[in-house]
């Protein structure tokens, strides 16, 4: 009795089942590369939230208006643009420089993020400027008090955007600590918008790494795919023979 040769197909498929096998080994292979031997891609210093900045400059205003100083913020990144700048005039305007503010105060962070390949560590470096009136002690008395604040460097590194508005907010207050200025009139804000607590900064691990984990889901889908179909397409080729003995019996 002859025996019967398996279809043409067969061969094929096989082909696309190991294919499906060997290409998800390929992808799970590349994405433990990308996640766990690859610089951050987190370095880029996020700027404040839109309901931040919001916040921030009417009370800004408010100050200006009782002691006759603008204040504003500057928060930049090591080597690059300004990320966010603002104040008593607006979200998106510095104090500085600007002839409606004849007298400001400002405070300025610089934040480095650096790969975590790299042996140095994340930093951030705040200082407090002013129009020239503002003695260089009062600045400094400034600058020193927003540690009363909880308003420290790793505070700014963990999440830049709220500290550098709460600093904006803390200037009227600090200033007239110095004499420099008159108090400020008591925000109407709510004062709980102004003191919430520090968000939680969330993981380096997963910062900015949302697009090589979708693209490795989508090849991880179709290596799934390929595999299911081997399977499938394998068991049919293994029913064939069989019915075919069968019928000749």
């Amino acid at each position: 009795m002859t025996t019967a040769k398996p279809p043409a197909k067969a061969k094929q498929n096989t082909g696309a089942w190991v294919g499906g096998i060997i290409l998800g080994l390929f992808v799970l292979c590349c994405v433990g590369s990308s996640l766990f031997n690859q610089d951050s891609g987190g370095t880029a210093v996020p700027a404040p939230a839109v309901d931040e900045r919001t916040d921030t400059v009417p009370l800004l205003a408010q100050a200006t208006a009782s002691q006759g100083i603008c204040y504003g913020w500057w928060l930049e990144e090591s080597f690059r643009s300004p990320v966010s700048v603002g104040s008593n005039l607006g979200d998106g305007v510095a104090v500085e420089e600007d002839d409606r503010c004849p007298r400001w105060v400002q405070v300025r962070a610089r934040i480095t993020y650096t790969a975590e390949s790299s042996e140095s560590s994340d930093s951030a470096f705040i200082t407090v400027t002013g129009s020239g009136d503002f003695s260089s002690a009062d600045l400094s008395a400034v600058q020193a008090g927003l540690a009363r604040f909880g308003l420290h460097e790793d505070v700014f590194v963990d999440d830049p955007g709220w500290a550098i508005c709460r600093a904006a907010v803390a200037l009227p207050l600090l200033v007239a600590e110095t004499g420099a200025a008159p108090p400020a009139a008591t925000p109407t804000a709510d004062p709980a918008a102004v003191t919430a607590p520090l968000p939680d900064a969330g993981s380096d691990f997963l910062r900015d790494r949302w697009g090589s984990l979708l693209a490795a889901a989508g090849l991880l889908l179709v290596a799934a795919l390929l595999i299911t179909v081997g399977f499938v397409q394998r068991g049919r080729q293994r029913a064939a023979p069989a019915g075919r003995f069968r019928g000749t019996s």
